[in-house]
């Protein structure tokens, strides 16, 4: 199974694509997409699109796994925010790949074990499970990995296709002893 993970932002969108084959997990790719400091909003925006199009074309995964939106007290920051997943949501549905959408708890739950994990916690379950040299940087290509295992850990298959895209079914792990490779 290849699941592509992504964390979206406005300003850096991370991504991480993973194989796995049941107990054990590697690495594909990983990184950052991001468009140069001056650029306009919508330029950034496309940077994100243009860049998630050609990483799906290249790795071709089975599902496209994204960090769903949290509580933001920042409303411009959450707008933003949302714009950036949009960009995401379109990629994904253009190359006709399912997408999930996890939430930032359940993600640390299913990588930690604790809904309220630091950063630095997931980042070192992530170099971990995936047997890295060194922890992955910067945090947002960590959260990437881990909302990519997050699905792996808790999915069962991706089940439906709907017009626009799929949908996966995600079954519920309440916690890391209820996974079974």
């Amino acid at each position: 199974m290849r699941i592509f993970g992504v964390d979206p932002g406005s300003e850096r969108t991370g991504y991480g694509c993973i194989e796995s084959s049941g107990g054990r997990h590697s690495l594909v790719t990983c990184g950052v997409l991001s468009a140069p400091a001056r650029s306009t909003f919508p330029e950034r925006l496309f940077a994100i699109h243009a860049g998630l199009q050609a990483l799906l074309e290249r790795h071709r995964p089975e599902c496209v796994a994204v960090e769903n939106i949290f509580f933001a007290k920042n409303v411009r920051s959450a707008l933003k925010l949302g714009h950036a997943r949009g960009v995401v949501l379109l990629a994904a549905s253009q190359a006709s790949i399912p997408v999930v959408e996890y939430s930032p708890a359940e993600i640390k739950r299913s990588v930690v074990g604790y809904g309220r994990a630091e950063k630095q916690q997931v980042q070192a379950m992530t170099k971990l499970l995936l047997d890295l040299e060194a922890v992955p940087s910067p945090h947002d290509v960590a959260d990437a990995l881990a909302v990519a295992i997050c699905h792996i850990h808790t999915s069962t298959n991706v089940v439906s296709r709907v017009t626009g895209g799929a949908v996966a079914q995600p079954r519920a792990v309440r916690s890391w002893r209820q996974y079974r490779p």
